[in-house]
């Protein structure tokens, strides 16, 4: 296994963009974090931007999210996590993870630590136990909850109670309940080593909408259909409407939210708006037939951005392409915001305790 040296999440941090501080946490202890399966870093970003975060290694196996994570973090990520030495890692106090949802090939109440091997969860199982930090962080897709009947979900609970010993709480959260213009559901689940009193983070009052994240001024022509793709469109949705299907394209209500962002499938065309402010017609990619005159344009990688939370000052230094698909994999940056208070909150409580234990 590769051998992790401390600071090695720092090796090329030459242009290392300073983490958001709170100005009330100047004098409060700072946590040091580990971002594995980090992406683009919309979990970090979550827990930086509570201002008591120091985060020491960073782990993501895509060289193009890698690319973008050191745009914006000034750090290098680029590291396959199973072959990572966990007794060679430097202590830290909490595990940020949004692992991969697989199959284990035994699973259920019987299952254990061992019969998650081979799967990239017990990679995060195993650093954990070696580590035992304070808490930790893991977000998945809706589905983990029942994926494989429900045994993938339980494997993993009963692997982070039973054999690491973690006081451990899952919830469902909807980023358009954290004032997010964006239907996306991703299960949460929120470990400590030693008793706590966590919560959930309460659901904010929506005062977004789409017309909130859109560009303010006009987009380009590439980001417009073509007549050819949009008739193909309007056909499919007709032919699944047929069977009484709800499949296909979707014009959003600005006024309203988004369906969640996803990669491949239909996930861009269910995300389509109208925007009559483009007057050069002139194709400016090869398209088959012509923009259409329906003003009917896919968002932009920036909006997605914006509909997982990302700030305007967030860099995307890669294509189109690679930016819909980092946006479309990453975290809604406000939820994760949310929590990381709570988390905090709750550790900040435990140091209290023991502080008072010792001058008692």
């Amino acid at each position: 296994m590769t051998k992790i040296g401390k600071n090695v999440g720092r090796q090329l941090s030459m242009n290392f963009i300073p983490k958001l501080k709170n100005p009330d946490s100047n004098h409060k202890r700072i946590y040091k974090s580990i971002d594995l399966f980090a992406g683009i870093g919309g979990i970090r970003l979550g827990f930086e931007q509570t201002g008591r975060i120091d985060n020491i290694f960073s782990a993501e196996i895509d060289k193009y999210a890698c690319q973008t994570y050191y745009t914006n973090f000034g750090e290098a990520a680029q590291c396959d996590i199973t072959k990572i030495d966990e007794k060679s890692l430097e202590d830290f106090d909490l595990l940020l993870a949004g692992f991969p949802c697989q199959a284990f090939s035994i699973a259920g109440k019987k299952a254990g630590f061992e019969d998650t091997r081979g799967t990239l969860f017990f990679d995060v199982a195993r650093i954990i136990k070696e580590k035992q930090p304070k808490a930790f962080l893991l977000e998945n897709v809706k589905g983990l909850i029942q994926h494989d009947k429900g045994k993938t979900f339980n494997t993993i609970m009963k692997v982070l109670q039973d054999d690491l010993g973690y006081k451990v709480d899952a919830k469902l959260l909807n980023a358009k309940d954290f004032n997010v213009p964006q239907k996306r559901e991703r299960i949460y689940i929120v470990g400590f080593k030693n008793e706590s009193d966590f919560i959930f983070p309460q659901p904010l009052k929506l005062e977004k909408s789409v017309k909130d994240i859109m560009e303010k001024e006009k987009v380009s022509g590439k980001y417009y259909l073509s007549t050819v793709y949009l008739q193909t469109l309007i056909n499919h949705k007709e032919r699944h409407l047929s069977k009484g299907n709800g499949f296909g394209y979707e014009v959003l209500e600005k006024n309203g939210v988004s369906n969640t962002l996803v990669v491949g499938g239909m996930g861009r065309e269910r995300n389509l708006v109208y925007d009559d402010r483009l007057t050069d017609f002139t194709p400016v990619t090869n398209i088959k037939g012509e923009i259409n005159r329906e003003y009917i344009r896919r968002l932009t990688p920036r909006e997605w951005g914006r509909l997982q939370g990302f700030p305007d000052t967030y860099k995307i230094p890669v294509s189109d392409a690679q930016a819909y698909k980092q946006f479309g994999n990453s975290v809604c940056v406000p939820v994760v915001h949310a929590i990381a208070e709570e988390i905090i909150k709750a550790l900040d409580r435990q140091e209290e305790k023991i502080a008072d234990k010792v001058s008692a």
